[in-house]
Protein backbone atom coordinates (compact mmCIF):
# COMPACT_ATOMS: atom_id res chain seq x y z
CA UNK A 1 0.00 0.00 0.00
CA UNK A 2 1.37 3.25 -0.80
CA UNK A 3 1.91 6.23 1.35
CA UNK A 4 -0.76 7.96 0.19
CA UNK A 5 -3.46 5.25 0.92
CA UNK A 6 -2.34 4.38 4.71
CA UNK A 7 -4.87 5.66 7.09
CA UNK A 8 -2.96 6.47 10.45
CA UNK A 9 -6.56 5.03 12.05
CA UNK A 10 -5.48 1.64 11.75
CA UNK A 11 -3.87 0.16 14.89
CA UNK A 12 -0.60 -1.60 12.57
CA UNK A 13 0.04 1.42 10.95
CA UNK A 14 -0.18 3.80 13.79
CA UNK A 15 1.59 1.33 15.83
CA UNK A 16 4.19 1.85 13.10
CA UNK A 17 4.72 5.30 13.82
CA UNK A 18 4.92 5.43 17.75
CA UNK A 19 7.71 2.90 16.99
CA UNK A 20 9.34 5.15 14.45
CA UNK A 21 9.05 8.72 16.43
CA UNK A 22 8.42 8.34 19.69
CA UNK A 23 11.89 7.70 21.10
CA UNK A 24 12.92 10.95 18.66
CA UNK A 25 10.04 12.85 20.11
CA UNK A 26 10.67 12.05 23.82
CA UNK A 27 14.59 12.81 23.38
CA UNK A 28 13.92 15.80 21.75
CA UNK A 29 11.20 16.97 24.27
CA UNK A 30 13.18 15.84 27.24
CA UNK A 31 16.56 18.06 25.51
CA UNK A 32 14.06 21.19 26.18
CA UNK A 33 12.69 20.18 29.29
CA UNK A 34 15.28 18.57 31.42
CA UNK A 35 12.60 16.68 32.88
CA UNK A 36 11.79 12.94 31.61
CA UNK A 37 8.42 13.06 33.33
CA UNK A 38 7.32 15.71 31.75
CA UNK A 39 8.96 14.62 28.29
CA UNK A 40 7.21 11.36 28.62
CA UNK A 41 3.64 13.11 29.54
CA UNK A 42 4.01 15.46 26.86
CA UNK A 43 4.99 12.31 24.07
CA UNK A 44 2.11 10.07 24.96
CA UNK A 45 -0.59 13.04 25.12
CA UNK A 46 1.08 14.31 21.25
CA UNK A 47 0.53 10.88 20.49
CA UNK A 48 -2.42 10.32 21.79
CA UNK A 49 -3.98 13.86 19.70
CA UNK A 50 -2.54 11.70 16.71
CA UNK A 51 -4.64 9.01 17.33
CA UNK A 52 -7.80 11.24 18.24
CA UNK A 53 -7.18 13.12 14.78
CA UNK A 54 -6.27 10.28 12.63
CA UNK A 55 -9.17 10.68 10.57
CA UNK A 56 -7.58 14.22 9.39
CA UNK A 57 -3.75 13.76 9.66
CA UNK A 58 -2.48 12.28 6.49
CA UNK A 59 0.93 9.41 6.76
CA UNK A 60 3.24 11.51 5.31
CA UNK A 61 2.56 14.18 7.93
CA UNK A 62 2.29 12.30 10.97
CA UNK A 63 5.75 13.15 12.21
CA UNK A 64 5.43 16.87 11.26
CA UNK A 65 2.03 16.56 13.35
CA UNK A 66 3.13 15.09 16.52
CA UNK A 67 6.04 17.12 17.01
CA UNK A 68 4.45 20.24 16.13
CA UNK A 69 1.89 19.04 18.43
CA UNK A 70 4.48 18.51 21.28
CA UNK A 71 5.56 21.21 20.95
CA UNK A 72 2.51 23.31 21.54
CA UNK A 73 1.84 21.20 24.26
CA UNK A 74 4.87 22.31 25.77
CA UNK A 75 4.78 25.98 25.13
CA UNK A 76 1.26 25.80 27.18
CA UNK A 77 3.16 24.25 29.76
CA UNK A 78 5.52 26.81 30.28
CA UNK A 79 2.74 29.31 29.73
CA UNK A 80 0.70 27.58 32.56
CA UNK A 81 4.09 27.27 34.83
CA UNK A 82 4.89 31.39 34.70
CA UNK A 83 1.64 31.87 35.34
CA UNK A 84 1.50 29.60 38.29
CA UNK A 85 4.75 30.99 39.80
CA UNK A 86 4.01 34.54 39.21
CA UNK A 87 0.76 34.08 41.14
CA UNK A 88 2.75 32.04 43.89
CA UNK A 89 5.34 35.00 44.09
CA UNK A 90 2.85 38.17 44.29
CA UNK A 91 3.76 40.09 47.07
CA UNK A 92 2.33 40.02 50.37
CA UNK A 93 0.90 42.83 52.27
CA UNK A 94 1.46 43.90 56.25
CA UNK A 95 -1.79 42.65 57.32
CA UNK A 96 -1.42 42.78 60.90
CA UNK A 97 -4.01 45.77 61.51
CA UNK A 98 -6.86 44.23 59.91
CA UNK A 99 -9.47 42.38 61.47
CA UNK A 100 -9.81 38.37 61.76
CA UNK A 101 -12.58 38.38 60.70
CA UNK A 102 -11.90 40.32 57.30
CA UNK A 103 -8.57 38.13 56.86
CA UNK A 104 -10.92 35.03 57.01
CA UNK A 105 -13.65 36.45 54.07
CA UNK A 106 -10.81 37.59 51.95
CA UNK A 107 -8.96 34.00 52.14
CA UNK A 108 -12.21 32.32 51.45
CA UNK A 109 -13.01 34.59 48.44
CA UNK A 110 -9.23 33.79 47.24
CA UNK A 111 -10.24 30.36 47.50
CA UNK A 112 -13.34 30.51 45.80
CA UNK A 113 -11.86 32.92 43.13
CA UNK A 114 -8.70 30.03 42.74
CA UNK A 115 -11.61 27.07 42.36
CA UNK A 116 -13.41 29.60 39.90
CA UNK A 117 -10.46 30.19 37.55
CA UNK A 118 -9.50 26.60 37.97
CA UNK A 119 -12.87 25.67 36.56
CA UNK A 120 -12.95 27.33 33.10
CA UNK A 121 -12.49 25.40 30.31
CA UNK A 122 -8.41 25.40 29.57
CA UNK A 123 -8.82 27.76 26.72
CA UNK A 124 -10.47 30.39 28.39
CA UNK A 125 -8.10 30.05 31.65
CA UNK A 126 -4.97 30.55 29.83
CA UNK A 127 -6.07 33.44 27.78
CA UNK A 128 -7.59 34.95 31.11
CA UNK A 129 -4.39 34.65 33.18
CA UNK A 130 -2.33 35.64 30.41
CA UNK A 131 -4.38 38.79 30.26
CA UNK A 132 -5.38 39.41 33.87
CA UNK A 133 -1.85 38.30 35.84
CA UNK A 134 0.64 38.28 32.97
CA UNK A 135 -0.72 41.63 31.65
CA UNK A 136 -0.32 40.67 27.96
CA UNK A 137 -2.55 42.88 25.65
CA UNK A 138 -5.25 40.56 23.19
CA UNK A 139 -3.07 40.66 20.38
CA UNK A 140 0.28 39.69 22.34
CA UNK A 141 -1.77 36.55 23.24
CA UNK A 142 -2.99 35.87 19.59
CA UNK A 143 0.67 35.86 18.90
CA UNK A 144 1.63 33.60 21.46
CA UNK A 145 -1.28 30.87 21.01
CA UNK A 146 -1.46 31.43 17.24
CA UNK A 147 -5.12 32.36 17.46
CA UNK A 148 -6.59 35.58 16.24
CA UNK A 149 -7.11 38.26 18.14
CA UNK A 150 -11.34 37.98 17.78
CA UNK A 151 -11.05 34.24 19.64
CA UNK A 152 -8.59 35.89 22.61
CA UNK A 153 -11.55 38.41 22.57
CA UNK A 154 -14.18 35.33 22.62
CA UNK A 155 -12.44 33.52 25.42
CA UNK A 156 -11.39 36.54 27.14
CA UNK A 157 -15.41 37.45 27.50
CA UNK A 158 -16.71 33.99 28.12
CA UNK A 159 -14.32 33.54 31.09
CA UNK A 160 -15.21 36.98 31.97
CA UNK A 161 -18.73 35.52 31.94
CA UNK A 162 -18.36 32.16 33.80
CA UNK A 163 -16.73 34.60 36.67
CA UNK A 164 -19.61 36.82 36.61
CA UNK A 165 -22.00 33.80 37.20
CA UNK A 166 -19.94 32.79 40.04
CA UNK A 167 -19.42 35.88 41.67
CA UNK A 168 -23.20 36.43 41.86
CA UNK A 169 -23.22 32.95 43.61
CA UNK A 170 -21.14 33.63 46.08
CA UNK A 171 -23.22 37.09 47.21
Amino acid sequence: MSDEKKSLCEEKTYSAIFREYAKTLHNYLYYKTGNLDLAQDLTQEAFTKLWQNCKTVLFHTAKGYVFKTANNLLINHHNHQKVVFKFQTLPQKDRSHESPEYLLEEKELKQRLEAAIAALPEKQRVVFLMSRIEKKTYKEIAELLSISKQAVEKRMYNALDALRLVSKKIK
